[in-house]
């Protein structure tokens, strides 16, 4: 497969780009049901024989809008680009968005950043897209103004998730559904939905190091980490490091009441440490990936050390069985 082109604003999309196949969302953890729209939109697009595309925003909108209650986001910006490289598309156009941008009415945002810009020739959207200034267009406003510039307009069915269609609120998969499972520490739910395991990623950083004078050392993650911090609680996971060395963890969050801590930390402890030195085992300053593939526990505070050490060898055991046990997709290195 070609590498797939990333071009931030329109200004880098090239003038013989050719007709489109084009799709626009936040794309918020590239889960199952944008992942969904994605290979509808490369079906649609191969057989018309348009580049197929997709439309994203940097920062996310409600950063703009509301940005004392914005979400919490599933993935970075540059997750999020590569999940979409790795869906397939031929191109990604991410948008600064802006409040100039936000002004936009919904019949112009189409004209000027899809008729001008992109060329469709098709659309392809999931019938809850909105767009425009205050949101004013809908799927119904998109049919409209396919009609009226020449594009066709198709519309994708939510996509059904074993196990989650019927359970209310979250009957669908969406972003919301999965901050909504991760906030309750449910992150084998959200790994349903994701079609693989929620992962924060970010700079190991010094600690307190008491996990290391407790025979149990820890690899901390910066506060500037990305990607959705899941509830409180001790978790099996994965961490893999940039060389893409891959390991099984334990994964501690939370202010590790036991020592009253205050700020929230994400702290992995690798179960099978390699051979060699500890000094030679060094994580810190490296950008770290942490897979959560499900809950062990949650968070509690211990009267004494002595009984949290024993709680820890008893979390490493579970760990080192979820781990064993967990579907073969949340065992295996992820793309």
């Amino acid at each position: 497969m070609d590498a797939v082109h990333i071009y931030h604003g329109l200004n880098d999309v090239p003038a013989d780009l050719g007709p489109t196949a084009l799709t626009i969302g936040n794309f918020d953890g590239v889960h199952l049901g944008h992942q969904h729209v994605l290979s509808q939109l490369q079906a649609i697009g191969h057989a018309r024989g348009a580049a197929t595309v997709a439309i994203t925003f940097d920062p996310h909108p409600a950063f703009i809008h509301r940005p004392g209650s914005a979400p919490d986001l599933l993935t970075g910006t540059a997750e999020k680009l590569a999940r979409l490289q790795a869906s397939g598309l031929e191109a990604a156009v991410v948008m600064n968005y802006t409040e100039e941008l936000a002004a936009h009415t919904a019949a112009e945002f189409v004209r000027r950043y899809f008729v001008e810009a992109l060329n469709p020739v098709v659309v392809v959207v999931g019938h809850d897209v909105r767009f425009g200034r205050g949101n004013e267009g809908d799927f119904g406003t998109m049919v409209q103004l396919g009609e009226r510039f020449g594009f066709e307009v198709i519309g994708v069915e939510d996509f059904p998730v074993d196990g989650l269609q019927a359970q209310e609120p979250a009957a669908r998969c969406s972003s919301t559904a999965i901050r909504r499972a991760l906030a309750e520490g449910d992150v084998a739910a959200a790994a349903q939905m994701l079609g693989r395991a929620h992962t924060v990623a970010g700079e190991v950083v010094h600690g307190e190091a008491r996990g290391r004078e407790l025979g149990f050392p820890t690899a901390n993650l910066s506060q500037e980490a990305e990607g959705m911090v899941p509830a409180d609680g001790v978790y099996a996971g994965w961490v893999t490091d940039r060389q893409a060395h891959r390991w099984p963890a334990a994964i501690s969050v939370g202010t590790n009441p036991t020592f009253d801590g205050v700020q929230r930390v994400v702290e992995a402890h690798v179960l099978d440490r390699p051979d060699e030195p500890v000094e030679e085992f060094d994580l810190y300053g490296q950008r770290l990936r942490v897979e959560f593939v499900d809950r062990l526990r949650g968070m509690v505070a211990y009267e004494g050390v002595e009984k949290l050490v024993t709680q820890m060898h008893q979390d490493v055991g579970e760990a080192r069985q979820v781990l064993l046990d967990a579907p073969a997709g949340l065992q295996r290195p992820l793309p």
